[in-house]
């Protein structure tokens, strides 16, 4: 039985890529969360078994770990990812989602191979979702930093561009006359 398990954790992993699960996190609460169902579906059980040992567990499962969408969460959540209303065998409770810590508490106490290998998965793609926000937010650092250092540089080029543009007065035509009484040419 032993070689069974260790197969079908292979193929849980090999069911679920990672680009996958990066697609089924979401934030909530300015963390990065997934939803219940999401993370029962990869560990390859029913969301009834993995909230019942989350319940068993709760010790193990504090606020930064595991929390429950409020109505008003739930709601947006539902409008963001285009979930259907819960009709006829649906959701009878709000979900609970889980941080990446808590996604791995819960392949801990599910205590199954599939669990702790899809687990992997699942860190995986947080860590990839953290790296990115990084690489962004370094990223518009630079531009700002840039943005900083060039623009006296450029306000100098876009001020002889903007006279280069501007056209050059018209030239009067016509004669003005002096205070003596004099007809001179007006100056062009």
């Amino acid at each position: 039985m032993k070689g069974s398990s260790a197969v079908e954790a292979s193929e849980a992993s090999a069911l679920v890529p990672l680009q996958s699960i990066e697609r089924l996190i979401y934030t909530v609460r300015g963390q990065r969360v997934m939803l219940d169902s999401d993370l029962a579906r990869i560990y390859g059980i029913a969301t009834s078994r993995l909230n019942e040992q989350v319940r068993r567990n709760a010790d193990r499962f504090p606020e930064d770990f595991c929390f429950q969408l409020t109505h008003e969460e739930w709601s947006r959540l539902m409008s963001q990812i285009a979930i259907s209303k819960t009709g006829r065998g649906g959701r009878r409770k709000l979900p609970l989602v889980f941080t990446e810590h808590g996604a791995i508490m819960a392949a801990n106490v599910l205590n199954s191979p599939v669990a702790v290998q899809a687990s992997v998965q699942v860190v995986r793609a947080f860590v990839r979702l953290r790296e990115l926000v990084l690489s962004n937010l370094e990223l518009a650092r630079r531009l700002d930093e840039l943005e900083k250092r060039y623009d006296g540089q450029f306000k100098v080029v876009f001020d002889a561009l903007r006279q280069l543009m501007s056209p050059p007065p018209a030239p009067r035509i016509g004669f003005r006359v002096t205070k003596g009484g004099e007809k001179q040419e007006a100056d062009g």
